[in-house]
């Protein structure tokens, strides 16, 4: 009985020891496997972001050359003077804008004498012959500029001009008279020229607004709309009265013999997509005010940014739209208010009967013809005059992209730039203040990425992602080194590629907020999965210690 009594003891004991190994070991797998392996499968992949470069991205220092060539026609400089030909020299502006935002201009002077083609060239009375050949003569590149100067007596400018501006990348200077140094008296004309074909402090700080404050009042309504990769055009023609008014345009010609050749001269900029439409019972949402001394009525400059949202409700959602979207207007009013002008603040008709919204587009107001308010059968026949309407239209489109004729000298002339609305130096003009744009656009938004993600912490950074942010920093480095070269055609084109790479790590599904929840929502999820296995091991463990405190407790036997 004894034995039986000492064997049962032997296995209750040796069943609690397996017992308190067993214990052990499932604590002891969770500890060193479980939860490093559910540490492992449950962290957040982060790859490795350009830190250190967005941080000097955020402060822009832009440098942008000019290369400018001065070529002198014979007899525009004194011997004394020619014989110092050829010669280089640099002329520094420095713009400061903020803290964090400065640029230098640097225009690159070459000053060499004309060749004999240009000679025979500059020989000619035609201005726009000789603006045309002398395209010819000399491979201008995007943003170089070429000045040429002719003497004092030359017959190819008028008597009472100084400057000819022409529609490529040239200009034609009068050598200046009765000057001890000609040659410092053509620099100060040439840098003239040359800042009216390139860049101004303010065509540079619109291409910053959203880094740098206008503070002149009213500077808004001169933005231009922002830099994007494309746009869309909508021509939108408003009958409010279709039972008065036949309104018939020929919109497919006019875009095809007004529109396309500006918009391929544009097309470097951006992708453009054109289209029009119809609206019927299309009313202004304004009603204008009777002026019995004209018979007519009349739209105050007060009353016009009250004109935009009714007539917007009507034009279909841009929200869909990829690009943004430029709307231009033409608006044919009922008989109730015709004929309709848009009084300006001196009180007088407006000439072009027309607005233009920045960032949005243009209204223009077209009143029927005599002849046709004259009929007595309804509905009347309203034909377009769409020469007159392109030429608002293509001149707001100017407008809306910051195209806008800069401030020049008295007796300069410019050249008609024909078909394509845009001269090549007005062209460049806008690349110069694209490329800027686009570098401070990438700044913005790597930056704002980096404070994103720097704030949460358990947002996934895929290697997509971070190949897009190298992409765009490399992009935006090389964008600045252009600029500093003077490359115009290579800095844009990186700069677009650096904004298409930043908006494309900013917009990545896998960075989205909403995706993401906090962390007292990971204890609820995780509560229910871990507890009911923590539980037993977490009593095993309290029970094998209190059983080990009790024992040590336990006074020894004594025979």
């Amino acid at each position: 009985m004894a034995g039986h009594a000492a064997s049962a003891a032997a296995m209750d004991a040796a069943e609690k020891t397996r017992g308190k190994y067993a214990a052990l070991s499932f604590a002891a797998i969770a500890v060193a496997l479980g939860l490093p392996l559910w540490w492992k499968t449950t962290e957040t992949y982060r790859a490795s972001l350009p830190y250190a470069e967005i941080a000097e991205l955020d402060t822009l220092r832009f440098q942008l050359t000019v290369p400018v060539s001065v070529v002198f026609a014979k007899g525009s400089l004194p011997a004394k003077q020619e014989r110092k030909l050829p010669s280089r020299k640099m002329q520094d502006v420095d713009i400061p804008l903020n803290p964090k935002t400065s640029v230098t201009s640097h225009y690159e002077m070459f000053y060499r004498r004309a060749t004999t083609q240009e000679e025979t060239i500059l020989a000619q009375v035609s201005l726009e012959e000789v603006d045309s050949s002398l395209r010819t003569t000399e491979e201008t590149s995007m943003g170089s500029i070429t000045v040429y100067v002719v003497p004092q007596n030359s017959r190819l400018l008028p008597q009472d001009i100084s400057v000819f501006v022409g529609k490529h990348r040239s200009a034609i200077l009068r050598s200046p008279l009765h000057t001890e140094d000609a040659l410092d008296g053509v620099d100060v004309h040439v840098q003239r020229v040359a800042h009216a074909m390139s860049f101004t402090p303010d065509s540079l700080a619109e291409a910053l607004a959203d880094r740098v404050l206008i503070g002149q009042p009213g500077a808004e309504w001169k933005r231009p709309v922002k830099s994007s990769l494309g746009y869309e055009i909508t021509f939108s023609l408003l009958n409010p009265d279709p039972r008065s008014h036949d309104v018939h345009w020929d919109i497919e010609g006019a875009i095809h013999r007004f529109v396309k050749p500006m918009l391929e001269k544009l097309s470097p900029v951006a992708e453009f997509s054109v289209d029009s439409q119809i609206l019927y019972y299309a009313a202004l949402g304004v009603t204008p005010r009777f002026d019995p001394a004209s018979s007519s009525y009349r739209l105050s400059v007060h009353s016009l940014p009250h004109v935009i949202n009714p007539v917007e409700a009507r034009l279909g959602s841009s929200a869909a739209s990829l690009y943004p979207v430029l709307n231009f207007l033409l608006y044919v009013p009922e008989d109730l208010h015709s004929p309709l002008y848009i009084q300006g603040k001196d009180g007088s008709a407006v000439p072009t009967n027309a607005f233009h919204s920045p960032r949005w587009g243009g209204i223009m107001i077209y009143n029927v013809g005599p002849d046709a308010a004259n009929e007595t059968s309804f509905p009347r026949r309203v034909d377009v005059n769409m020469v007159a309407v392109m030429e608002v239209f293509l001149a707001q489109l100017r407008l809306l992209f910051g195209v806008s004729r800069m401030p020049l000298p008295e007796g300069t002339l410019l050249a008609n730039p024909g078909k394509a609305g845009l001269c090549d130096w007005e062209l460049d003009r806008l690349l110069w203040a694209r490329s800027v744009e686009n570098v401070a656009t990438v700044s913005t938004t790597l930056t704002s990425l980096a404070q994103l993600l720097d704030k949460i912490g358990n947002i996934v950074i895929k290697d997509d992602v971070a190949s897009e942010v190298y992409h765009a920093v490399g992009s935006a480095e090389e964008a600045l080194r252009e600029l500093e070269a003077g490359r115009l055609e290579a800095a844009f084109l990186a700069s677009k590629a650096a904004v298409t790479s930043s908006e494309r790590a900013f917009f990545h599904p896998s960075l989205l907020h909403l995706l993401y929840f906090p962390d007292d929502q990971k204890f609820a999820i995780y509560i229910p999965l871990f507890l009911p296995m923590a539980v037993p091991i977490l009593l095993s463990m309290a029970k094998i210690l209190r059983e080990s405190r009790a024992t040590k407790k336990e006074p020894g036997k004594v025979d």
